[in-house]
């Protein structure tokens, strides 16, 4: 594959703008070179690259400038890298390699081909039955591999799914280890898809694979619905309560001719106390039937009656 080199430009202190700049054809390392930006978070950025030892299209996570001798980011990265090492599930992502010094420490990912969910239904709105139910049960096949080692991802939202065939769920950057997130008491996740007991650890419960359960039926849900299960709060009010009306509202009513299996199953996962919540199998098993249904369904995780 060839890559082409971006045309000259002026030299602009790195440390200035928390960002690489990298450019089409621009080298992360020797190994990699820039094919796009991809977007990122607030200690990352994620980029499409060439891959000179695969010889193919890769992700490359990278730290931004500002971040690279950060203590919390190195540890971060560090912490998904043993995420990635950890888990071998056919719906998750794969590390190819990674490099936690030198200039630029970064994580190598599998590029996968689609389109992310949250894309979608941003464009589209509802997704059809054929689309959402696999989804559901593919996604809620990996939470089941995940919570039998003992981990949790603590950030299930349509952001982080590729719909694709299986659907590929991405970005470990917050997982942990069970005994890990339940000693967290600080908010880790993404608001609109934060289980109570993330909002507000220790008050509301403990964060625990019950809360990737409840991040999978809010992520179904907009799917379903073409819209989030719960309005948004004042992130700045002193009341945990009004910055989280999870914590107190109930869901969003779904609209009509959703199949009844699946609003059973939203609720189920959208219970507020953790231990009432189905786990990631029975979720799926709960919308087994309404997959059934659909013309010449075919699962091969779990079986469809």
């Amino acid at each position: 594959m060839s890559v082409t080199t971006a045309p000259p430009r002026a030299a602009v202190p790195e440390t200035t703008r928390d960002g690489w700049d990298l450019r089409e054809g621009d080298p992360i390392t020797p190994e990699l070179s820039v094919v796009r930006l991809l977007g990122g978070g607030s200690a990352y950025e994620a980029y499409l690259a060439f891959d000179e030892v695969t010889y193919g299209p890769v992700v490359v996570k990278v730290l931004r400038p500002g971040q690279v001798e950060d203590p919390d980011s190195l540890r971060g990265l560090r912490r998904e890298v043993e995420a990635l090492a950890t888990v071998n599930h056919p719906v998750v992502v794969r590390a190819l390699r990674h490099r936690l010094d030198g200039p630029r420490p970064h994580v190598v990912l599998e590029q996968v081909d689609g389109p992310r969910l949250s894309t979608l239904v941003r464009r589209y709105g509802p997704l059809p039955e054929q689309q959402y139910l696999p989804l559901a049960i593919e996604v809620a096949g990996a939470l089941h591999y995940l919570r039998g080692l003992g981990w949790t991802h603590l950030d299930i939202k349509a952001a982080n799914v590729i719909m694709g065939a299986p659907a590929r769920l991405i970005d470990l950057s917050v997982a942990r280890p069970v005994d890990a997130a339940a000693s967290l008491r600080s908010v880790i996740g993404t608001d609109a898809y934060l289980a109570p007991e993330q909002a507000d650890p220790g008050g509301a419960g403990v964060p625990c694979p019950a809360s990737d359960v409840w991040g999978l039926a809010a992520t179904v849900f907009e799917a379903v619905a073409g819209y989030r299960p719960f309005e948004s709060g004042d992130l700045k009010a002193p009341d945990v309560r009004e910055r989280w009306p999870q914590l107190v509202q109930a869901p969003r009513a779904l609209p009509d001719g959703v199949p009844g299996e699946v609003v059973e199953a939203l609720h189920a996962g959208l219970d507020k106390d953790p231990a009432r919540r189905p786990l990631p199998a029975q979720f799926a098993e709960m919308l087994e039937p309404a997959l059934a249904r659909q013309p010449r369904a075919r699962f091969a995780g779990f079986k469809v009656r």
